[in-house]
This record gives C-alpha cells, structure tokens and sequence, in this order.
C-alpha cells in the first residue's frame, strides 16, 4: 500500500504532537463538559478544547483558464431575492489566488482541495506547454490534494505521471532554463489501475494532519472516462467503479486510525437552477439535484463525511442522504475559476470524527473586483510572453460573435463545416461531417482580447475553442449506419443526458424531445444534401479521431471503414476561416438551424 501521511510540503504538513493522546486522556473529564461549538484553546499552556472547526476550501475543472474566461465561461448566475437572476464576471487564476487567501486568513485549520479537471482542453497559454504553467500556479495557491479527472488523461497516463513528478516533456523538452519541478500536492487515481499490475497508477489517498488533527482524502475519477477520452489517453489502464473504490479506501483509512474522511469525486449531478446560490435542499435533502452523483452519493459508505464533485461543470451545495438515511454535505463549484467553495468541517477530538450535523458550505464567487494577486499576474505575463509569437497570429475574421450555446450551437456547425471542407481536400467524395459538443470548448468573440482589433480571430482563440490535437478522420459508413449514430444522441450511454452531434450544413433533420430515447430522431426527417438518406447506399464521413474510436457512447462511429487519418481539427479550423474570411469580407456565424428541435 503506498505510503500516504507523508508530507509534500514540509513548510504547510509537517506538524507533530507530543503526548497528544496523554493529554486528551487527562483532559477528558474537562473537555467532555465543552459544547459542540468550542474552538481550540487560545495561549500557552492550555489544552486543546474537544472540537476544532477545519475550513476545507475546494474547487473543480479548472481546465487551465489562468486567464480570465471570456463569455458566458467567464460568468455566473446569482439568484437574487426576487427570484431574477443577476450575471457576474467571474474566474482568473490572478483573482482566485486573492479570494483564497483571503478566504483563509483567521482559520489555522485549513486544506485546499480539488475535484479533478485542472488541465485538459486547456486556452493557449497552458496547453500549449502541456499544462506546466497551470500546475506551477496551483503550487503557488497552495493547493494540498487534488482526484484527477477524466482530462488529465488527455495526453495519457505517462504524461499524467510527468505532470505529478515533473521532467522535462520527452518530445518538447524545457521550455525555460528552469526544469519542471511538477505538482507538489498530491494527485489521487484510487480507481485507476494500471492493467498489468492492477494497482493505482498513483496514491489512491492521502491524509492531511495538523497537530493532532487528520482527514484523509480518497480521489476517483468518473468510471466512463474511457468513453469520454481518447483511446490513446487510456491505454492500457483499468477505471473502477467510484463507489466500492471509495469505500474500500475508507475502511483502509478507518483501519489506519484516520476516521474523517473526504471523498474527492470527478463525477457530477445537474441542479434544478442555474445559480451557484440555489437552495437545492428546498424541498428536503437531495430534492433540487439530478445526475450520477446521486446515486454514487447514496452508496458511499458513511463513514465519508463529505463530497467535492466535478465534471458536469454545475454550481451547487446539497445534501443527499447517505446509505443511512442522513444528510452528507455534496459540492461543487461550477468551472474554470469562477467559483470556490468554503466548507467548515467540525473534528471531534475524541472521535478523531467530523460531526456531520455541523458541516457547512457554501459557493462564493470569485469576482474580478479584488486585486490580483502579484505572483500569479507574473507567472502569466511570462508564460504569455513564450506563447505569444504563436497564439497572436491571425487565423480568420468574424462579423459577429460566433457563440457556443444550445443544442445545436453556431461554433459547431462552423467546426463542422471547417472539418467537410477539409475532408473534401482529402478525398472529394465526403459527404458530411460530425462533430461532437463536448470537442467545442468556446466560442468566437467578435470584441478583441488584445491588440489585434475587432473581428479577427487569432491562433490563440481558435485553440481555445479546439485544444484536444484530434485528427480529422474519414470514414465510410451505410446509410444504416448513419441512421444509427443519430439516434445514439439520445439512446443508449446518451438516453439520460444527450450528446447532440454538431452537423454540418449538408445533413438536416428533426429532433422531437417529446418522445423518448431513439425514438426522438424522426427518421423520416433525416436528409443528406436534401435527399433522404438511403440504408444500404455507403456516405463518407468526417469526424475527429476521438469519434472515430466511438468515444462519447457513439459505438456505431467506431465501427467504419476505409479510414484515412488526415491533420489535426484546429489545422482544419483555421484552413477554412483563412479560406473563406478576409478583413473585407469576415465570416458570418452559422445559423444554426440544420436541426430541427421540437419541445
């Protein structure tokens, strides 16, 4: 079993106390007498009281925005008194780092914590050096302990393992004369298991001490990353399931002396309201939220005090009863930065236990109306400064915003339609393209980020949209099969939440969300270049290569033929806006209208 008390910042973890348990012993018909709310004692001499208040401060799905996110990704909803909601600029690394801090001072007790998702589809400044510049700045927030999520498996269990020990990137090399030194807090994989030695890839848990204080953490991932990464990104790796792995941990950790316990889970529920404020215990315990967490939340053994979820990129605070019946704190805080969450976490002394009926949290904005913090304002500038050369070069030109929203969204259908005009140079016979939601990271803003002027599009933008390095594939599929992967959007892995494919502008057909499963892609509808689609007659088609392995539950796409891998999706992208865009005459966002969606 790996080792897991060990410090990993001796400045922040190494504490010891002495006669702890002699002292307790003493003091025990003294402290046994304090209410519930009691802190620690104050000054030199006196024994601790039997309750300390542990401040757990967590976040999730960072996704590299060291910057401010622009758009609708760089905003939150709040849910005023009204009942109307009010929109918030929110998130940049400069201004989380300030309210963090900040959110600590007065609490000696406190332990910062993550839910997976920090790197992966990452904005230019980070992705395109693999994700070093976002672990050096969760090394200056003083991040103790983070559960990997399904993107930190973009580029695949060795480069993981790299970003966790640091190196130099084995192909890229240093990018500064300083070497990467990698994450010194510890990155928890407890049900990813490498397949030839069946145990965890990394530290399945880790405990957290100060003085005579310790929680332990337990760090999973979603059990379908598998389908939701790129073959490659998981070769030869095992992914269990979230809760017999969590409570395994736990009675390891129980059997280590270690009863408060943190479950740190990059799987997510999707709240009734969009507001990071909602009341989603309104109507009783678990009642405002939906989604896997639920279920994973009611299996967890009781022995877990608390849940830090992800990766549906939701904003809430909820109880949802554990096997027992009773209420267990479950959180999560949006994406990208926007938000943090404060949860107090009551450590009984005696019990070595979190009184669960004192557990609070709650989700705070991080506004852009604080100072930023200095040492993450340089740590940008000077990765921006490496990076500029690239990301400032013109790629295109828009008359509009190009927004990433809805079922069908304008910057799909426009990627869609980059990767037909692409496939068509390989080979002039491709008849459609698809493109999956989830690829399609943001839109395009008409308003300039920098220097280049309003309308253009710049290396940098368009890799924010695009950051995975997907080829474009061509396939040959029947008619049949074609048919098959449409109503695998809402059927099958996809019947409860629907993965919509982004068409391109040669495939139009109606989607009836009144009916259910794959009964809501009207088959009649379907049509090619405006001729119905034939079963037996063989269509060419372009996806990227994680479609093309039947990622995303879309099974169908991994079964084509006569592949031809061509170049990367952003390559496309930008092939097609320099085609057809020029500072005379920019490109008009896609109407999005190729789906016809009945509600």
């Amino acid at each position: 079993m790996p080792a897991t008390s060990q410090p990993y910042r001796s400045r922040r973890h190494s504490y010891r106390l002495l006669a702890a348990a002699a002292a307790l012993a003493t003091a025990g018909a003294l402290a046994a007498a304090l209410p519930a709310e009691a802190h620690e004692s104050k000054g030199h001499g006196h024994l601790p009281g039997r309750y300390q208040d542990v401040q757990l401060l967590s976040f999730n799905d960072l996704h590299g925005n060291l910057e401010p996110p622009s758009g609708s990704s760089g905003r939150v909803s709040e849910l005023q008194a009204d009942g109307t909601t009010k929109t918030i600029d929110a998130g940049g690394v400069e201004y989380l780092a300030t309210h963090l801090r900040e959110a600590r001072k007065g609490h000696p007790y406190s332990v910062t914590a993550a839910g997976g998702d920090m790197v992966g589809a990452s904005p230019l400044i980070s992705g395109l050096f693999h994700d070093e510049p976002t672990i050096e700045a969760l090394n200056q927030l003083d991040l103790d302990v983070t559960s990997v999520g399904n993107h930190e498996f973009d580029e695949g269990a060795k480069e993981l393992a790299r970003l966790q020990n640091g190196g130099c990137h084995p192909t890229d090399g240093c990018y500064t004369d300083k070497k990467f030194e990698g994450a010194d807090f510890p990155y928890l994989a407890a049900n990813v298991l490498d397949e030839k030695t069946n145990r965890p890839i990394l530290k399945p848990y880790w405990v957290w001490k100060k003085k005579d204080v310790k929680i332990g953490f337990i760090g999973v991932t979603l059990e379908d990353t598998p389908g939701v990464v790129s073959a490659e990104g998981v070769k030869g790796l095992k992914f269990k399931d979230e809760v017999e792995t969590i409570n395994k941990y736990a009675r390891v950790l129980q059997a280590q002396g270690v009863k408060s316990i943190v479950a740190l889970i990059h799987e997510g529920g999707f709240p009734a309201s969009g507001a990071y404020n909602y009341d989603c215990d309104s109507a009783g315990a678990g009642s405002g939220i939906s989604g896997p967490i639920v279920d994973i939340a009611k299996n967890i053994t009781p022995a877990v005090d608390a849940l830090v979820t992800g990766h549906t990129h939701n904003a809430y605070v909820c109880t949802i009863p554990d096997p027992s019946g009773k209420p267990r704190m479950v959180t999560s805080a949006a994406s990208f930065g926007r938000l943090y969450t404060d949860t107090t976490l009551t450590y009984d002394r005696f019990t070595g236990d979190i009184a669960r009926t004192s557990v609070k949290s709650a989700n705070h904005v991080v506004t852009r109306t604080v100072p930023k913090a200095s040492d993450m304002t340089r740590l940008i500038a000077r990765w921006n400064t490496l990076a500029a050369p690239i990301g400032n070069r013109a790629i295109g030109y828009i008359s509009a915003d190009v927004p990433n929203a809805g079922t069908e969204s304008p910057m799909g259908d426009l990627i869609a339609d980059a990767q037909l005009a692409y496939g068509r140079e390989l080979d002039p016979g491709t008849d459609l393209a698809l493109m999956n939601p989830g690829g399609v990271r943001a839109g395009l803003t008409y308003a300039a980020k920098g220097s280049e002027g309003d309308g253009v599009v710049t290396y940098a933008e368009g890799f924010t949209v695009q950051p995975f390095s997907n080829t474009v594939n061509l396939q040959d599929f029947t008619g049949a099969q074609l048919i098959q992967v449409l109503k695998e959007q809402v059927s099958g892995a996809n019947t409860a939440a629907p993965k919509v494919l982004q068409p391109s502008a040669s495939l139009t057909y109606t989607l009836d969300l009144t009916k259910t499963g794959a009964d809501r892609v009207v088959t009649d509808s379907i049509r090619l270049n405006g001729a119905a689609v034939d079963p037996a007659a063989t269509y060419r088609i372009a996806t990227n290569s994680f479609l093309a392995g039947g990622g995303d539950g879309f099974t169908t796409l991994g079964q084509g033929t006569n592949d031809l891998v061509g170049t990367d999706d952003l390559t496309a992208l930008e092939k097609y806006l320099t085609a057809n865009s020029s500072p005379a005459n920019p490109i008009a966002p896609p109407v999005a209208n190729r789906i016809t969606i009945v509600q």
